[in-house]
């Protein structure tokens, strides 16, 4: 059963209803509305609109131009809005088709892609244009960036409400802009990865990889092999409690998720990292004796047994019924830190695993180790290297059998290294890893020689050692989370440290008012 948390702020209700939508700037009637706030990600063009002010009134509704085909998803990123609103301003904000001061219409901008909108405010209307759903989503996301931090308040706050005049067209750098969440060494409730969600989403994150299976843990129910979960799933590191999602838990976050657009990335990490499973059944193990439960933190000790036609059975139905529980088209394989499976056997493994998760149907990811293996058409492989060789070699080695590259440098991009010395939390195992270090990095030009036209894009993982509770999570992910998103987002000449760090001094106050235990890193000017 899922196993839940203490009850923490009220998580969803505040960042669901805010995700989306943001009342607006609240200033003195007579003074001029201030100029845009600086957004993350950095717009591919924006320009302010002079003279030009708009102001919310309690006559206001929100308008849906879409055609049938998209007007129901649409109508849901409207709501959202308008739900937020609601709560901010007091007014009823209603959704209404086709008219309404602010409108969302999914007739225009294709030029942009699925991804990309336009956005103009001015006197008359707050207008968000794209091809798709998924388009006006994002734009609604900056919209909510150019308001106030008290505009995610949970209740109602004074007006007037008004926002200064811009003109926004902007699409991504990337297609894959991810963040994982480990929820194998330490569990994390489907209300605490809601509010993980919650907050990936705000930064035009699409991807929600999860780490669902390790030696310390099994978080996912499988009906062929139930024991994965109700025992292997039944401790976390240094032997507390643990817990596991039933399949309605991981429908729910698949559900939540795509209705932010990001889509869920399962991982069951093979053949290493898979105590959890070969404490569960013995059969799995080369000397049929299951080992004793996990509950500390060095890797590489635990493997499957590569000869015996049992593992192959038990990954073909693992694999089965998550792909059945996955709307996304990657399962991701792990593949990593494989010690103690020799390489002719890493490699023989690799080779089946991979064959058996693309017969679901769905795309194979791996980290970087896989590049060393056959790759069938289509595959994503993981970066997490720190500038050395082996790694880059390995994944320039992914790229010439057609494989894209997702960039996660551990030394740059793992939300779990520590900030200095004197955090709290987190590892120091791929060295110190500051705000600045996390964000001033090209994914294009990170590996030498690796064609930009391989880099599919950027994640940052979150590991959890450490962390045991949300309020950790958000510590490490934020203020590093939203830079890595930049890097996915934002186009190359857009990267600029000491611009960026300016316009990240003004989220703080919108992560005060969304209660985000965020770190108040000394080198930026929060405001």
């Amino acid at each position: 059963m899922t196993r839940l948390r203490r009850p923490r702020r009220p998580l969803i209700g505040l960042l669901t209803a805010a995700l989306l939508a943001t009342p607006l700037l609240a200033i003195p009637t007579t003074a001029h509305a201030a100029p845009a706030p600086a957004l993350i990600p950095k717009p591919v063009s924006q320009q302010a609109l002079s003279g030009e002010t708009f102001t919310l009134k309690s006559s206001t509704a929100v308008g849906v131009i879409a055609s049938p085909d998209k007007r129901v998803a649409a109508t849901k990123v409207a709501e959202q809005l308008s739900a937020q609103l609601r709560r901010s301003t007091g007014f009823a904000v209603p959704v209404v088709a086709d008219a309404g001061a602010i409108k969302l219409s999914t007739n225009g901008a294709s030029s942009l892609g699925a991804e990309g909108y336009q956005l103009r405010v001015d006197r008359a209307a707050i207008t968000v244009t794209a091809a798709t759903p998924e388009g006006l989503f994002r734009g609604v996301t900056t919209l909510r960036q150019l308001l106030p931090a008290k505009a995610d308040a949970a209740t109602p706050q004074g007006g007037p409400w008004q926002i200064a005049g811009t003109s926004i067209s902007d699409s991504p750098r990337f297609a894959y802009r991810g963040t994982m969440l480990d929820v194998s060494r330490h569990f994390f409730s489907v209300a605490e990865v809601k509010r993980y969600i919650d907050l990936a989403s705000l930064y035009k994150l699409n991807k929600l990889h999860l780490h669902l299976a390790d030696d310390q843990g099994w978080r996912l129910q499988v009906d062929s092999w139930p024991r994965l979960a109700t025992y292997g799933g039944s401790l976390e590191v240094g032997g507390t409690p643990g817990g596991y999602y039933t399949k309605a838990d991981f429908a729910e976050i698949v559900r939540y998720a795509a209705e932010r657009y990001l889509t869920v990335i399962p991982e069951i990490d093979t053949p290493g990292h898979t105590n959890a499973a070969l404490a569960s059944y013995a059969e799995l193990n080369c000397n049929g004796v299951a080992p004793a439960l996990y509950t500390g933190t060095n890797v590489g000790f635990s493997s499957l047994c590569v000869s015996k036609p049992v593992t192959y059975t038990f990954l073909a139905d693992v694999f089965g019924e998550i792909a059945a529980q996955t709307p996304g088209d990657i399962v991701h394989l792990g593949g990593d830190e494989a010690h103690s499976t020799p390489h002719a056997d890493y490699v023989t493994f690799l080779n089946k695993a991979s064959t058996i998760v693309a017969n679901t149907g769905k795309k194979v990811m791996g980290w970087h180790e896989i590049g060393d293996t056959a790759l069938p058409a289509g595959s994503i492989v993981q970066y997490w290297g720190t500038d050395d060789t082996k790694s880059r070699d390995l994944a320039r080695k992914a790229a010439t059998k057609g494989a894209k590259i997702v960039m996660s440098p551990a030394n740059r991009a793992y939300l779990d290294m520590k900030y200095n010395r004197d955090t709290p939390y987190g590892l120091d195992w791929a060295g110190l890893v500051s705000v600045e270090k996390a964000y001033s990095w090209n994914p294009t030009t990170l590996i030498p020689n690796l064609p930009e036209s391989a880099v599919a894009g950027v994640e940052a993982p979150l590991w959890s050692e450490t962390l045991d509770n949300i309020d950790k999570v958000e510590f490490m992910a934020f203020p590093r989370l939203p830079g890595v998103a930049e890097l996915g987002w934002s186009s190359a000449s857009a990267l600029n440290w000491t611009a960026y760090k300016d316009r990240l001094a003004g989220q703080g106050s919108r992560w005060d008012a969304l209660s985000v235990n965020f770190y108040r890193a000394p080198e930026i000017a929060w405001r």
